[in-house]
């Protein structure tokens, strides 16, 4: 673009000028861009040479495009001038409405610093706005809030003049119009960075959903997510195959579940615990034919971090076998491998569970001992004897109670029941807990005579008569060899001995084994337990009873009963 002389613009000029412009938003890359602008110059604004130097992230500017020379160009494209030698030349230079010009003379200051350049010698001026190949013209680029984006310089104009008025300004415009195409392709860029960011992040994510979603649906265990909070809380949202295998149940029934509608009654409590608290537990489901199942469940509780708790990830182990293991062995070290009655250690652990160890003081007149502390009467009294004065509860005895002090590790007593013994044989109403201590007569001969194979089926045949003539809730225990414990609660001293009547008489008739009829008889001891005694002390006692209504009766009766 030649120099023209205000007003007198051609026509032409401008529109070279807007084409110059125009271009600058065409083009795609921000290397483009840089490109462009500077092709723009020399194409557009009268300069044989023209580069862009860009601010980079760390402050420093390094030459990104140069156009009119391929030789300077090979030269200087990439390297780097430090951001203090910047600050210097544009301080330094005058100000030219924006630009900033230093001339050749004050040049020699800048020849030590470390901006790239490609300046040559040459004569002196002949005239005032001559051009000298050391002058050095600088138009800055600044953003939108004034952050330095890089500095446009130029070189050798072709009319061989310094650009007067109309040239300054329509390269302050343009370094303007650069700026701007320099910022919107660096936005495009970064745009295009984050779509690609982006894209990737969508893309990881969905081979992360489909991941978990593999996951879930094939997992050999169930699994579930259930809602958490509000109204729905527990509610199954989703769950896999093997979980609706288990259970006998499609998802979209289980979809209007939550496991608290699935799990056993007395495992409800388990189940709330560990929805609360996320974890482990062990417990029952329900199965659609209306058995259970166990199973354990392990909670995940899955939060976002703004609104909180959102849903459990639930898995849902079988563990029936396991449990059906564990069962039998609890069993057969607690019962008798032979009859299947409970052993001597669980008949032990079962009477010990209803004693207590109240005070001597107390257990030597329990009823009486209130009815005086209460003078006979009164609220508590009423409620601490139970039907037929058997036995009393107490709530944290208060001061009249302590009629004795505790024994040496007495333990805590409230709220029990306690066992009570009838007073006599005689029945006067009390109501207790009835040990049957039973010992089979003559065994030992059909052990002898016979074998161990037919003595075990006598006893698992005596072990099923009694079995069958007890009520529902009472006890029978096989002791050890041939003797049976029956515990039998809620019973008078009459009641305790039309018991033992009926068990002899049903252990009496023969037992057939192998084709022979054997008989043995029964002798039984009536013992009973009471709070303050231990679970030997009570066996001890019905054992002794055994023994004194065992010798009341000749060996001859004692197998006809």
């Amino acid at each position: 673009m030649e120099t023209e002389s205000e007003p007198y613009v051609r026509l032409a000029t401008l529109r070279q000028l807007h084409r110059v412009v125009a271009e600058l938003n065409t083009a795609r890359s921000l290397a483009d861009t840089l490109q462009t602008v500077v092709d723009g110059i020399v194409t557009g604004l009268g300069y044989q040479l023209a580069c862009v130097n860009l601010v980079r992230p760390d402050g420093d500017l390094v030459v990104a495009a140069f156009a009119g020379d391929p030789a300077a160009e090979a030269l200087i494209t990439g390297r780097v001038g430090s951001r203090s030698s910047w600050e210097r030349r544009l301080t330094m230079g005058e100000n030219w409405d924006g630009l900033r010009f230093i001339p050749h003379t004050e040049g020699w200051i800048l020849l030590e610093d470390d901006v790239p350049q490609w300046h040559t010698d040459g004569p002196d001026p002949r005239f005032e706005d001559e051009w000298h190949p050391e002058d050095r013209l600088y138009a800055p680029m600044y953003a939108s809030g004034g952050e330095l984006l890089g500095v446009i310089s130029v070189d050798r104009p072709r009319n061989g003049r310094r650009p007067g008025a109309w040239g300054r300004e329509a390269l302050q415009m343009y370094a303007f119009q650069a700026a701007i195409a320099i910022s919107n392709a660096r936005l495009r860029a970064n745009m295009q960075r984050a779509l690609v960011r982006l894209e990737r992040e969508q893309q990881a994510l969905r081979a992360s959903e489909e991941s978990f979603r593999q996951a879930f649906e094939y997992a050999p265990s169930g699994m579930a997510i259930a809602e958490m909070g509000g109204d729905q809380h527990g509610r199954l949202l989703r769950t896999n195959d093997a979980l609706c295998r288990l259970l006998g149940r499609p998802a979209s029934v289980l979809r209007r579940y939550s496991f608290s509608d699935l799990v056993h009654p007395e495992d409800i409590g388990t189940l709330l615990r560990t929805s609360a608290e996320g974890g482990r537990a062990e417990l029952r489901l329900g199965r659609r034919d209306g058995t259970y199942v166990w199973v354990s469940l392990r909670n995940s509780v899955v939060a976002d971090a703004a609104d909180g708790p959102r849903f459990l990830l639930t898995h849902v182990e079988d563990i029936e076998e396991r449990k059906r293991h564990e069962l039998q062995l609890a069993h057969r070290a607690s019962h008798d491998s032979l009859t299947g009655l409970p052993n001597s250690a669980e008949l032990r652990a079962r009477l010990s569970s209803r004693l207590c160890r109240m005070p001597q003081a107390v257990r030597a007149g329990a009823v009486e001992a209130l009815d005086a502390a209460y003078e006979g009467g009164g609220a508590f009294a009423d409620a601490a004897v139970g039907p037929g004065g058997s036995a009393y509860r107490h709530e944290g005895y208060p001061e009249p109670f302590e009629l004795g002090a505790p024994g040496p590790g007495a333990g805590p007593y409230d709220h029990h029941v306690h066992a009570v013994a009838p007073a006599s044989d005689v029945d006067d109403g009390t109501k207790g807990l009835a040990v049957l201590f039973c010992d089979l007569d003559g065994f030992k001969s059909i052990n002898d005579r016979f074998g161990h194979h037919t003595g075990d089926a006598v006893l698992i045949e005596v072990a099923r008569r009694l079995t069958t003539g007890v009520r529902d809730g009472d006890t029978v225990a096989r002791l050890g060899g041939d003797e049976f414990v029956v515990l039998a609660d809620g019973l008078g001293a009459a009641d305790a001995a039309d018991l033992a009547v009926r068990l002899r008489n049903a252990i009496i008739p023969p037992i057939r084994v192998d084709g022979r009829a054997v008989r043995v008889g029964a002798s039984f001891g009536i013992g009973w337990a009471s709070c303050g005694m231990s679970a030997d002390e009570v066996l001890r006692s019905a054992d002794q009873r055994m023994y004194i209504e065992k010798r009341s009766r000749s060996k001859a009766h004692r197998r006809a009963g």
